[in-house]
């Protein structure tokens, strides 16, 4: 069975990856049918992904059998719809996240708050309660 598979290449702690087409039971880095892309997970920009979709569907009608990590990489290539996809992904995550911090912060600022809060009405009791004692004694007087 043929299979579309990586194929790890670069140095040490430097990896290049090709992306290839090959019988299953050949090595992982052995001899291949034919290059169709690669993935360089050390660049950081979109030309990290290259891949020929023509060549790709072409063995695909031949019978050929994906790995999940290409099925991953054709659907992040570079079509521009998946880079807006990503994009918008990303914003959302960015903005989930400011959410939950200001929530957190929210919810620590809430005790802080009831705290001042119990304390208030207590000082406004004693408040209250001292010239009601004034005026009774007042009222003795009299």
């Amino acid at each position: 069975m043929v299979r579309v598979r990586l194929s790890r290449g670069g140095g040490k702690k430097r990896p290049y990856y090709h992306i290839v087409v090959v019988d299953q039971k050949s090595k992982r880095d052995g001899k291949c049918i034919e290059r169709i892309g690669s993935y360089d997970p050390n660049v950081e920009n979109e030309k990290r992904i290259t891949l020929k979709q023509d060549r790709l569907e072409h063995w695909l009608n031949q019978g050929a059998q994906m790995s999940d990590r290409v099925k991953l990489l054709q659907k992040y290539s570079l079509d521009p719809d998946n880079l807006e996809k990503r994009q918008k992904i990303k914003n959302l995550l960015l903005e989930k996240n400011r959410v939950k911090k200001q929530k957190a912060n929210e919810a620590e600022e809430a005790p802080a708050e009831e705290a001042k809060a119990e304390e208030a009405p207590a000082e406004e009791a004693k408040a209250e309660e001292a010239p009601a004692e004034k005026n009774s004694s007042e009222d003795q007087k009299t």
